[in-house]
């Protein structure tokens, strides 16, 4: 069975010209919009993804604004509107080392280096530099640290285990 990765949802048309609004919730936003790419395009309405293929791409405000091969005009895309763009997983592709998508961090045991557990990995924040992720600690409120070498010293992902250095004051 196919395993799907969702990319973003279309919340809007912007234009006339059949560009669409996507709230982006994918890791890498420059490698799964880069033109000419292929997005499958989920909606409630529709038994079987539509393959779209990227004509162009750019940022406004907080969206990723896309259009698509064959659609030209805002009738035409109207009917994407909170559908849900997907890559296959054959598309996710190669890594540099010490890259990891959110799949893979997400759900991580976190451990400090001393062997204390801190909690579990449930979010992936992208605020700017560098990543930032969300760690659920049982009985207090979620742990906030920033994805740098200073601070996070192994990942194991088929463990799903991570290693911290906390900074002082972190887990308090």
């Amino acid at each position: 069975m196919e395993k799907w990765f969702n990319v973003g949802k279309i919340v809007n048309t912007h234009g006339l010209l059949g560009e669409v609004r996507v709230i982006s919730s994918t890791d890498f936003p420059e490698k799964r919009y880069k033109v000419g790419n292929t997005l499958y395009l989920f909606r409630d309405t529709e038994k079987k993804p539509l393959p779209l293929i990227i004509r162009s791409h750019r940022t406004h405000k907080n969206f990723n604004l896309l259009t698509f091969e064959n659609y030209y005009n805002v009738g035409q895309v109207e009917a994407f509107k909170n559908g849900v763009l997907k890559v296959k997983e054959a598309q996710l592709g190669k890594l540099d080392e010490g890259e990891f998508y959110f799949h893979e961090i997400i759900g991580c045991s976190v451990f400090t280096d001393e062997g204390m557990e801190v909690g579990e990995i449930v979010e992936v924040l992208t605020p700017g530099a560098n990543d930032v992720w969300v760690i659920k600690k049982a009985g207090s409120k979620d742990i906030l640290i920033p994805y740098i070498e200073q601070i996070v010293k192994e990942v194991d992902i088929s463990a799903k285990k991570v290693i911290i250095t906390p900074m002082e004051g972190l887990l308090d």
